[in-house]
């Protein structure tokens, strides 16, 4: 049984990722028509690509049914509950950067920190009768940050589209997102919490432990590890 190496399946990402395996001696790349997810690795025996979504990488780690995978830190510290137990870092690729960070409305004057949230979901709850409502597809890693901080007067409400919209759309009173230029949340009026940093993500190759790992499998990762070192 050969290694499985899972990387994003189309985009930028799955570009970025070929580029940066190419630059260290591992020809990886698409076989077949676009519409096909079937990949060959050339430059190192017993590995083969397996071409999945950045959002499923994670999952399939987790899993035990892929070995290496490439995908966001974002993702994986989201989609696994205890993740370090789970999987272990063995590159940060230096690119797919993105900041998960928390935004408020630019006409709040006096909520510039994740303390003055806090003090402002109080005083929202008393004059509306209901929690503050923060937009955010990372519910677990906005929930922990934000147990840490000391917030709990909030609830986070559930956004797989336009997150930045929503407060517009009247729909949330705050966002936790990923930007990287914060264009977007300029656009509609948000301006991000001078401590408002929950999570700084890029792609990332992960090494599964709850994969089984033979002789074989253990032997092409020690060369493939030598090679993304060198």
């Amino acid at each position: 049984m050969s290694l499985k190496l899972g990387v994003p399946s189309k985009g930028r990402l799955m570009e970025k990722t070929f580029d940066w395996f190419g630059a260290r001696g591992l020809d990886i790349r698409r076989t077949g028509s676009d519409r096909e997810y079937a990949g060959a690795v050339g430059g190192i025996d017993g590995v083969d690509l397996v071409l999945l979504s950045a959002g499923e990488i994670p999952r399939e780690l987790n899993a035990g049914r892929i070995h290496l995978g490439v995908t966001g830190s974002d993702l994986v510290r989201e989609r696994i509950p205890g993740w370090e137990s789970r999987v272990e870092e063995l590159s940060r690729m230096g690119f797919g950067q993105a900041d998960l960070i928390i935004a408020v409305p630019k006409c709040w004057a006096d909520v510039d920190t994740v303390e003055d949230l806090d003090a402002a979901a109080s005083a929202f709850r008393k004059v509306h009768g209901h929690r503050l409502r923060i937009a955010t597809k990372y519910h677990r890693l906005v929930r922990e940050y934000l147990r840490e901080m000391g917030v709990a007067d909030y609830k986070l409400v559930d956004s797989q589209g336009a997150t930045e919209g929503t407060v517009k759309n009247l729909t949330a009173e705050a966002v936790a997102d990923i930007t990287s230029t914060g264009e977007t949340l300029r656009a509609n009026h948000l301006k991000i919490l001078a401590d408002g940093m929950i999570h700084r993500s890029q792609a990332t190759l992960f090494r599964s432990k709850t994969a089984s790992w033979s002789m074989a499998q253990k032997a092409a990762l020690n060369e493939l590890a030598e090679m993304i070192s060198a």
